[in-house]
């Protein structure tokens, strides 16, 4: 099994922006020594309780602190931006780190309706163009538009000798049926979705065989929340406070990751005890071998070898350590 993270760079009540996005640079480092495969940081944009949103620019310092373990964005938000500005971008990384790069695409807004006002004029009439956008960005990538084409002449420069690899972040049927059609691929977003996540992956996969041919093939991998201590007890205690801080950030509180005594302290209202508990179940929680027996039953529905592991606490060193017992346990080689 491969373990990957994906990175909010969540803001703690107490701390900072600073401080969140410093331990995000640790967080990188530790998961390239203890043998994680990717390292994909979020861009979000106006939410008081996450940091970055401008991967590209966090990835340029993590990539200079780190060696072997591929790092990317989880997800270029591409709606908001030109396909030709974003090649430049991730070739320049790619470029300084090579063969190490990652460019995840995603069509969410990352923010309010203001902020994306604020970042793009036309942003849902490019989402109704993303097939077209993509078309556009992956020919960047690739030098291969038609030589009629405008762009025929036009470089992403530097152009260097591995590009990124695109993948497409969805947790949708749709998001699915797109990344096979281009070939991509494909990351699903089993935290954020109430859909059938198997059933989804799946027919990525049929589609991509139908629609590619040579020696390209299907990749999935699955983003899953999951929160790991030295026993149940104390992981569903960092769980409580993670699900406060989501319930709390989903009405709009600007405040940061609670901490565990803040969280013990909160009252719920009737609807928001259901809330919570669905939330709940969309995350995995536990000692090292609960969370180890819990991907393994993912690992066979969804019939993945990689998962891509967000995890949120309010105690960054908590966060760390969850990382760290998951390594152990799976069995991953440290570098």
């Amino acid at each position: 099994m491969k373990l990957s993270i994906l990175d909010q760079a969540p803001i703690s009540s107490g701390t900072s922006a600073q401080d969140a996005l410093k331990a995000s640079i640790e967080l990188a480092k530790q998961a390239d020594k203890a043998g994680y495969t990717r390292y994909w940081i979020a861009e979000h944009h106006d939410m008081s309780g996450l940091a970055c949103p401008a991967p590209d620019i966090m990835l340029g310092i993590i990539g200079s602190q780190t060696s072997t373990i591929r790092i990317g964005s989880g997800a270029v938000l591409l709606p908001h931006y030109k396909p030709y500005k974003v090649a430049e971008a991730y070739n320049l990384l790619a470029t300084l780190y090579p063969n190490r790069i990652d460019l995840g695409i995603g069509r969410a807004p990352g923010g309010s309706a203001e902020a994306t006002m604020a970042l793009s004029t036309n942003f849902l009439e490019n989402v109704r163009k993303m097939p077209e956008i993509l078309d556009e960005m992956l020919q960047f990538l690739h030098s291969n538009f038609p030589k009629e084409h405008l762009y025929a002449k036009v470089a992403p420069s530097p152009v260097p000798p591995i590009p990124p690899e695109p993948w497409l972040l969805g947790t949708s049927q749709k998001s699915a049926v797109l990344a096979a059609e281009k070939g991509m691929q494909y990351a699903f977003g089993h935290f954020m979705s109430d859909q059938d996540g198997p059933l989804i992956v799946e027919k990525y996969r049929k589609m991509f065989l139908e629609h590619n041919e040579g020696n390209k093939h299907p990749k999935a991998l699955v983003a899953v929340s999951v929160i790991c201590a030295e026993t149940t007890e104390e992981a569903e205690e960092l769980a409580l406070s993670s699900l406060i801080w989501k319930l709390k950030e989903d009405k709009g509180d600007r405040e940061g990751v609670p901490t565990i005594k803040e969280a013990k302290a909160y009252t719920f209202t009737d609807d928001e005890k259901e809330i919570v508990q669905s939330m709940r179940e969309k995350i995995i929680v536990g000692n090292p071998t609960k969370v180890k027996h819990k991907l393994q039953e993912l690992k066979d529905k969804y019939q993945t070898d990689e998962f891509m592991i967000v995890t949120i606490t309010h105690s960054y060193e908590a966060r760390r350590k969850s990382y760290e017992l998951i390594a152990q346990e799976i069995g991953l080689k440290k570098r």
